[in-house]
């Protein structure tokens, strides 16, 4: 495939709404709904009232992060509207995201269901061990460009793929120092990027 015309967008935090969901994870885990504590919280935990889990209960809220729950993610504020103005630009839409494997159908299902111009999932896991889990399928589709809100998935970025970092909740970022300097731009959100984005390539 060429990567002339791809966009690679990370899912959580870009297309979809994790820390929203978390939320109604913790709810069927537990029997409770958390109250919000910070808006401005970067990281799910620190953004709702809950408390820090290990042992049963940490294996308890895991076992709820199933397929059922990967599938029903809300979708993150003016994304969907943004997919659609990128995909009617021309531009190939893919999402890279990493979650197991095992879950990229669920993933892709929930993209769908939303309405996202979005066909193709690549689920690369979270293993750092090598920089970015992300490196590796980045290399192999040399998208034109790739968005994702999570700095450190930035690391080891291949030559030529325009790195676009969502910024989002301030609160906790690991959004920040000098790895900064290695982006090629920053956003507030996806829609911002493509508004962006197409001013850019309407001008030249």
């Amino acid at each position: 495939m060429s990567g002339h015309r791809v966009l690679a967008l990370d899912a959580d935090g870009v297309l979809l709404d994790y820390n929203l969901a978390y939320a109604g994870a913790w709810q069927r885990a537990f029997g409770r709904r958390p109250a919000l504590r910070n808006p401005h919280a970067y990281w799910a935990a620190d953004r709702w009232d809950v408390e820090r889990l290990s042992g049963e209960a940490l294996h308890r809220f895991r076992a709820g992060l199933d397929a059922q729950f990967w599938s029903a993610l809300p979708a993150v504020p003016g994304a969907l509207e943004a997919c659609q103005q990128l995909d009617g630009a021309g531009f190939e839409l893919v999402c890279l995201t990493a979650l197991p494997p095992l879950f990229a159908q669920a993933r892709l299902a929930n993209l769908r269901d939303l309405g996202f111009p979005i066909e193709r999932v690549i689920a690369t896991g979270s293993d750092v061990s090598a920089g970015s889990p992300k490196a590796t399928a980045l290399a192999q589709l040399q998208p034109l460009a790739f968005v994702d809100d999570y700095l450190p998935n930035f690391a080891g970025l291949p030559e030529g793929i325009h790195g676009a970092l969502v910024l989002r909740e301030p609160d906790g970022s690991p959004n920040g120092g000098p790895a900064l300097q290695q982006l090629h731009s920053t956003h507030a959100s996806l829609a911002a990027f493509a508004h962006w984005w197409l001013a850019e390539r309407h001008e030249n």
